[in-house]
């Protein structure tokens, strides 16, 4: 029963905390108030049931409690009335991330060991729970999703999972684990957005770097 407590806080917590940044993205992109909804639910959702449907987890939680849709659309609801005051926060769809991918990684990983996945899997379940939502975000809005092209997005998620999976094999108490896991992906995320930390991409010839200038010309702003 503690384990299910301490597993639903920070799933609850980086739903509420993505379905802000999925929100901050809408009203960036001028989406409506119900596109603003709609986004919020995705990007707080949208890895956890992808989660609880690959461990079996079925009705995914997002779909069976209704509480995960208050959060949702009550994040939805306060970016859309104060976005003002929530955008003057300093890279605030990127901090958010930061913080939701750290109370998913947690879960998701706790999750997929209550459900008897083995300690690879549950790593890697809860880099999926952490990344699953931003992604389907970036797609709706015809973005290549930020796992792809950010600084160490989903290896932050991946390791901060593997710290909870890590302390549960070692017998160390969930609450403590996953203070550890959720503080290395939050420090890791924030580290690689203020100094740029990222994974080494491959070098273009002249011919690809001028055709991925090409490209970026015209993309749309």
């Amino acid at each position: 029963m503690i384990t299910e407590t301490f597993t639903r806080i920070p799933d609850l917590g980086g739903t509420f905390v993505f379905a802000i940044s999925g929100a901050l993205a809408a009203v960036d992109r001028r989406l409506d108030l119900f596109g603003i909804l709609v986004l919020s639910f995705v990007a707080g959702n949208f890895g956890g049931i992808t989660r609880d449907l690959l461990i079996g987890s079925v009705p995914p939680a997002a779909l069976a409690d209704g509480l995960y849709l208050l959060v949702s659309v009550t994040a939805g609801l306060i970016t859309f009335l104060a976005y003002a005051g929530i955008d003057r926060l300093r890279s605030p769809v990127l901090m958010f991330d930061a913080v939701g991918l750290a109370f998913f990684a947690v879960a998701g990983a706790q999750k997929a060991l209550a459900y008897g996945a083995s300690p690879v899997t549950a790593a890697l379940l809860g880099m999926v729970t952490g990344i699953g939502g931003g992604m389907t975000r970036d797609v709706l809005l015809g973005e290549i999703p930020h796992v792809l092209r950010s600084d160490l997005y989903a290896v932050a998620a991946l390791a901060g999972a593997s710290v909870v999976v890590g302390g549960a094999a070692i017998g160390v108490s969930y609450g403590i684990s996953a203070l550890a896991g959720g503080a290395l992906c939050l420090s890791l995320r924030v580290m690689a957005i203020r100094y740029g930390w990222r994974l080494p991409v491959a070098r273009l010839s002249a011919r690809g770097r001028a055709e991925a200038g090409s490209s970026n010309e015209e993309e749309p702003r």
